[in-house]
């Protein structure tokens, strides 16, 4: 009897790619979902050398448009499994912030009615740390799971509201939906590490612009950062982990501010103008009116968030590869493939 696949949202996307790569090293049977063609080609090159030659025939991809019910619960009938990925993820705030809000929102509630429908039972959601982070219910500590970010506190990024707004919507629709469906989320923070091929995004691009030296100075602004890798493991494992069903699960190996990039990405390439120094916000907000990215970035000066990878530890036996070690994997990838 042929193995039913797990099903993959966003598979061309920079983590979606490490999550097709560690289910077909285990074995499994993918089917992908892809905008066209030329991204499900693009995925083929970036998985299949890494793997022996029987993966090209456990990996199969559907053209789907998030945004549209056509297709959706045919493509996953027959499927053991949903990893759903897929998510804009924008480094600088929209003009509109439904223009983000709503393909998170409707997206995510797409792929569950149509997994409901198609009969798959179990369900694999990446979230994000912003759905956590961005409250007061964590002062004083590191964030866990319980917390929940804040959608109305002012400032609040259309970024974060539409991972929270998407992940509640989750959580509420497997309350109704009854014993229909087992979700886990995966609660990733800023993603490093190595990316499969060209096709990084934007966390990724973060790196590049401050290898290229692109600015003399660095906003000090923290982030809980994870490699690429330990991510998509965790997606993995969870399937295999029935201790995970009803869990959200942090994923997280540390915080780094710009600056700390900085200093350590100028201790590995001592040749490059790598910029050092923290920025003074009187000059981030003069840049701010003329860099949209700058701008976004503002209400989220000097602060430095942690969050807690305890219940990873515990549920998924994670072992994870340290920030800097993380962030230094980025930039040898970007280095050696000349794209800085």
């Amino acid at each position: 009897m042929p193995k039913r696949p797990v099903f993959v949202t966003g598979a061309s996307g920079f983590l979606a790619k490490h999550i097709v790569l560690k289910l077909l090293e285990a074995g499994r049977e993918v089917r992908a979902s892809v905008r066209s063609a030329a991204k499900a080609e693009a995925v083929r090159k970036a998985v299949l050398p890494l793997l022996p030659p029987d993966a090209a025939s456990r990996l199969s991809f559907v053209t789907l448009d998030l945004t549209r019910d056509a297709g959706w619960t045919d493509a996953l009938t027959g499927c053991l499994a949903l990893i759903h990925t897929a998510s804009p993820f924008p480094i600088k705030e929209p003009d509109e912030p439904m223009d983000l809000i709503r393909p998170a929102l409707e997206g995510t509630m797409r792929a569950l009615r149509s997994a409901q429908d198609a009969g798959v039972k179990r369900v694999v959601l990446t979230s994000s740390t912003v759905a956590i982070l961005g409250s007061d219910s964590h002062a004083g500590r590191p964030a866990t799971e319980v917390d929940w970010a804040d959608t109305d506190r002012p400032g609040t990024s259309a970024y974060t509201r539409s991972k929270t707004l998407a992940e509640r919507a989750a959580w509420d629709f497997v309350a109704r939906a009854g014993k229909g469906i087992a979700l886990t989320t995966i609660n990733p923070g800023w993603i490093l590490g190595p990316p499969l091929d060209a096709d990084y995004g934007s966390s990724i691009s973060l790196v590049r612009r401050v290898l290229r030296g692109r600015d003399p100075m660095l906003p000090e602004l923290g982030f809980v950062v994870v490699d690429v890798r330990d991510v998509a493991e965790m997606h993995v494992c969870a399937l295999d982990r029935p201790q995970s069903i009803g869990e959200r699960l942090l994923a997280v190996s540390g915080s780094l501010s710009l600056p700390e990039w900085g200093r350590a990405l100028k201790a590995a390439y001592p040749d490059r103008g790598i910029p050092t120094r923290a920025a003074p916000r009187w000059l981030l907000r003069a840049l701010a009116l003329f860099d949209a990215e700058v701008r976004a970035a503002l209400p989220l000066l000097g602060q430095f968030p942690e969050a807690s990878n305890q219940k990873a530890r515990e549920l998924l036996q994670m072992d994870f590869v340290a920030p800097k070690e993380a962030l230094l994997a980025s930039a040898d990838w970007l280095v050696r493939h000349q794209q800085v």
